[in-house]
């Protein structure tokens, strides 16, 4: 079970005490990235995330940063998405002060001089350019291109080159200024921890941040009427594609219908998808479908890599698929399937304490209600056939779908292209 504290600065303290475990985890995540920022300076969140690693007063450089961790086999990293940064460690038991010490130190006393934000540029540039060259990443971003077209939540997280090559220490220290803050921070630690000890040691430790309030984020605005296709021509040995349709956001109650959905659909390797464009078609070596859900956003997707010459028959198997379940009723058997998926696979992730910190984190900053994993599997056992049929009917319809492809297309191939978008 978990305990839930505030520090008197505001911060919030969520603490996952595993018994067993050998490890602690230590997250600390900010209710802030991309969908926060304006188009002058869309990949700042991502920019800034770099530039905690670059030197504090007391590890004024990188490489002091990450020897700290590197000394003692610790695990660490960061990460940014539309919504939320985080930043992370994964020690020993034994050496918890040490991960408290360097990710306070780190996240509350980052230096942001200029001449590592100009050497940082680079790298990330790099990072950029490495999405756009690994199509089964960058066909995800044109989805979503495709979903809220120009606006923060059809922006790339890492920005545009352009933008880039502009930030300075100015932008860096104001973003950081103006969207971190105590009330939209939450610490998550898990693992083998005494929650009343482990709470005076966050208090040493984090005790010292100040509060400053955090600018809000734009709201999204979802406009379609029609199937709607984005193709980017590159010449490449498969041809790669998104399909799918726009669905609910993360406190919208059919959600776990709709994760239900996604799973029977092509959750795993006995899916219908997976046996239908693989199994039975030999189309591709992969096929998913996967749900996306924000605050304000959510979509159900499937996504393929497949031979050159086979995406109008893979489009119609995805198609007939969700046609199928618009149709017909689900069986029982794959209900039950679906949820026994669930709950194993939850079980399974769940064991390490990063994912644990990572489960309840997220909850918090995000503003959900707190659940345990057992509570969050008892909603998802409530789910019906009745309910997984209300939601097909609901979201198969030609005017949410969409279609994002990688490969040998042009813009004369998207009229016949959308003659195949109907359901």
């Amino acid at each position: 079970m978990f305990k839930k504290t505030k520090l008197k600065n505001g911060l919030r303290v969520i603490s996952v005490p595993m018994k067993n475990a050998n490890s602690v985890t230590v997250l600390v995540l900010v209710g802030t990235g991309s969908k926060y920022e304006t188009k002058d300076i869309n990949g700042i969140s991502h920019f800034l995330e770099h530039m905690f690693f670059k030197g504090t007063k007391k590890r004024p450089t990188t490489l002091k940063i990450s020897e700290t961790l590197d000394m003692i086999g610790g695990q660490y990293n960061a990460f940014t998405s539309k919504e939320t940064t985080g930043f992370w460690a994964k020690v020993d038991t034994k050496h918890t002060d040490v991960a408290l010490d360097w990710i306070s130190d780190m996240f509350l006393n980052a230096k942001f001089e200029t001449e590592e934000i100009d050497r940082e540029k680079g790298v990330v540039i790099e990072e950029l350019n490495m999405y756009l060259d690994t199509p089964t990443s960058y066909v995800s971003e044109l989805f979503e291109d495709l979903l809220y077209k120009d606006q923060p939540a059809g922006w790339r997280i890492v920005g545009e080159k352009e933008n880039i090559m502009a930030f300075d220490r100015d932008k860096v220290v104001n973003y950081y200024k103006t969207h971190y803050s105590n009330e939209n921070t939450v610490i998550c630690i898990a693992g083998n921890i005494n929650t009343k000890q482990i709470a005076k040691k966050i208090e040493k430790y984090f005790g010292a941040s100040k509060n400053q309030q955090a600018l809000p984020k734009l709201e999204v605005k979802e406009l379609q009427e029609k199937p709607e296709i984005l193709l980017h021509n590159k010449k490449t040995d498969q041809t790669h594609f998104c399909l799918g349709v726009r669905a609910y956001d993360m406190f919208d109650k059919r959600r776990h219908a709709l994760t239900l959905m996604s799973v029977i659909l092509g959750g795993n390797m006995s899916s219908r998808l997976f046996i239908s464009v693989r199994e039975r078609n030999g189309l591709g070596y992969y096929v998913h479908t996967s749900v996306d859900t924000t605050t304000d956003t959510g979509y159900l997707v499937t996504q393929s890599g497949i031979k050159n010459n086979s995406l109008e028959k893979a489009i119609g198997l995805v198609l007939d698929e969700y046609r199928d379940l618009k149709n017909k009723k689900i069986t029982a058997r794959e209900l039950k399937k679906a949820k026994d998926y669930i709950r194993g696979s939850m079980s399974l992730s769940l064991d390490s304490t990063d994912a644990q910190a990572s489960f309840y984190a997220n909850q918090e900053v995000m503003g959900k209600e707190l659940l345990t994993p057992e509570e969050k599997m008892k909603m998802i056992d409530k789910v019906s056939i009745h309910d997984i049929k209300k939601v097909a009917e609901d979201i198969f319809k030609n005017g949410k779908l969409n279609l994002s492809v990688i490969g040998q297309f042009n813009e004369k191939d998207k009229d016949r292209l959308l003659q195949l978008l109907k359901i």
